[in-house]
């Protein structure tokens, strides 16, 4: 499957999926029900460092790295370029694009992220030790900590975490030279009753679907906008760039809970990466992959 193939189709209109995707008001944000209540905290794929590093060594967190690692290689300039990785954690994206030859600074606010980050590079050649970088800090932060014309900049897994995606994501685009690759990784709210539906979590399945359980007066989900592809497509385009192509990650894996990695992982990561680049699987992944080019 080529990835090219998603480049010519636009994103689907998913707004009329999530009538309430920007939340309540602030003030009363405390009393909603929102996502976090909904998909966690059993049901989280991490909550802290130690459950992350662990989470990266299960199937769906092999399969996450994988499939944004194989787009990525498609549209980023042949190494060397200089990558900044934003909210990189603990470095595993960083050191796969380090092995083929580019210079990466990870910038992680989590002091415990970052020294998960140290005693994986600990382990490596130092010729690709010594390709990697590692900051402490915020991304909103990062034009202080580490300057801007970056060839390409990654924000994988982090816009969920935060109540409004905007300011992340246009520093993103700030910090990237013209004609360089942003890529954003980010959950597909559309599509988030999936996971639990197949894991015959009813009441949950029901609520993601904008759905009250049978005699609750509880009002439905609320998803945050993070969470809404089609906004945080809209955001960077505003930004200033033009997306290459959007890619589904997990349509097949995602209810798998933590499972590890077996001796099947690479066709497992072919036939996700063959649903990832084709509608329409990739509209019904638990996570949407966003590649843009920052206009010139």
């Amino acid at each position: 499957m080529q990835p090219s193939r998603t480049s010519d189709r636009p994103m689907p209109d998913l707004d009329h999926q999530l009538p309430s995707r920007g939340g309540p008001p602030a003030s009363d944000r405390e009393e909603a029900r929102v996502l976090a209540v909904i998909d966690g905290p059993d049901t989280v794929d991490y909550t802290d460092a130690d459950h992350y590093v662990a989470h990266t060594e299960t199937l769906r967190g092999v399969v996450r790295q994988r499939l944004v690692t194989r787009a990525l290689i498609e549209h980023l300039p042949p190494a060397p370029g200089r990558l900044l990785d934003i909210g990189g954690g603990n470095g595993v994206q960083a050191l796969e694009f380090a092995r083929r030859g580019y210079d990466v600074t990870v910038c992680e606010p989590d002091p415990k992220m970052l020294a998960a980050a140290r005693h994986l590079l600990a382990d490596v050649p130092e010729a690709v030790r010594r390709r990697v970088t590692l900051v402490q800090g915020n991304g909103q932060e990062a034009a202080g900590l580490v300057g801007a014309g970056w060839d390409a900049t990654f924000c994988h897994g982090v816009i969920m975490f935060v109540p409004e995606p905007g300011p992340l994501l246009n520093v993103l685009v700030e910090l990237t030279r013209p004609g360089g690759i942003i890529s954003v990784v980010g959950k597909n709210g559309p599509a988030l009753a999936l996971r639990a539906g197949l894991q015959g979590r009813w009441r949950d399945t029901a609520a993601l679907l904008d759905e009250p359980a049978t005699g609750s007066t509880d009002p439905a989900v609320a998803l945050p906008p993070g969470d809404d592809p089609a906004n945080v497509a809209t955001i960077l385009a505003t930004a200033g760039t033009r997306s290459l192509a959007w890619y589904g990650i997990r349509t097949f894996t995602d209810h798998l809970g933590d499972t590890p990695a077996g001796a099947d992982v690479d066709t497992v990561v072919d036939a996700e990466w063959a649903a990832g680049a084709q509608d329409p699987y990739r509209g019904i992944a638990r996570l949407i992959h966003h590649v843009h080019r920052r206009n010139s």
